[in-house]
């Protein structure tokens, strides 16, 4: 039987343990009294209990069910706190929102559910001021890649296209307990105005950078070829024959106003 409060291996947990990384991570959010966060897997409430030092109103949501009642007891004193037990991917954010204030989303999120986790969060971009997340390295080298970089694909194009994205600092593994085996970093994203409002746009975006990433040695004429042709791709001043790394955002934007044009 698990100790509570004991990392779990199936939940991915790594507790947040180092002062000085929590400090430096609390400093980039810099939270403010009456602001609404929304903490991800809070673990043992290190993080937690950082943030709510700034009288910010907090609602933390942890799917260990054994951590419920050790942070419900930690900060019962805490009038601007308040925890959920649920899992993550499957939130409805706005059901979080208050009027006039835009959640400020915060984490440190366990790496198996990272990727998926983000994509879920982009959907609510619209009511989301901005958001701060300790991810494996990889994953933070992936949000802030630019065109011909080898970390340049689906999730980087995706959340530059909602957000502002920023690399923050990167956090060796004995921050943690236990620690990961890869290095760590922060990430900040702030969504762009109005970028959650266009869905169909958003959805074409989706099925182009997919279909061109699908095998990222294949040229775009062989990768896009069900979507677009050899003449369209010429008419944006793409070359058929450069591979999806070479295009930026806005190339993937434009060959996805195409898909419109052509239904």
């Amino acid at each position: 039987m698990t100790r509570p409060g004991r990392a779990r291996k199936r939940f991915g947990q790594h507790f947040l343990a180092d002062e000085s990384v929590i400090s430096r991570m609390v400093s980039a959010i810099h939270p403010r009294s009456g602001e609404q966060l929304v903490e991800i897997g809070p673990g043992r409430g290190a993080l937690t209990e950082a943030l709510l030092d700034s009288a910010a109103e907090l609602v933390a949501i942890e799917l260990d069910r054994d951590l419920l009642p050790l942070l419900q007891k930690r900060f019962r004193e805490c009038g601007n706190f308040r925890v959920l037990g649920g899992d993550a991917l499957n939130l409805d954010y706005s059901s979080l929102a208050q009027p006039g204030k835009p959640l400020r989303i915060v984490g440190n999120l366990p790496y198996n559910i990272s990727t998926p986790l983000i994509f879920h969060l982009l959907g609510f971009a619209e009511g989301i001021q901005d958001m701060h997340f300790m991810l494996q390295l990889e994953v933070v080298n992936r949000l802030a890649a630019r065109p011909g970089n080898r970390n340049w694909g689906r999730l980087g194009i995706m959340a530059q296209y909602h957000c502002q994205v920023e690399s923050l600092f990167a956090v060796a593994p004995d921050a943690f307990s236990p620690p990961p085996k890869v290095r760590s970093g922060v990430v900040r994203l702030r969504p762009h105005t109005g970028s959650g409002t266009n869905t169909q746009r958003r959805d074409r975006l989706q099925t182009v950078v997919r279909a061109a990433f699908s095998q990222r040695r294949k040229t775009l004429r062989n990768s896009l070829r069900d979507l677009v042709s050899v003449q369209q791709l010429q008419g944006l001043g793409i070359s058929p024959s450069a591979r999806a790394e070479t295009l930026d955002l806005q190339q993937f934007l434009a060959l996805s106003d195409l898909l419109e044009a052509h239904q």
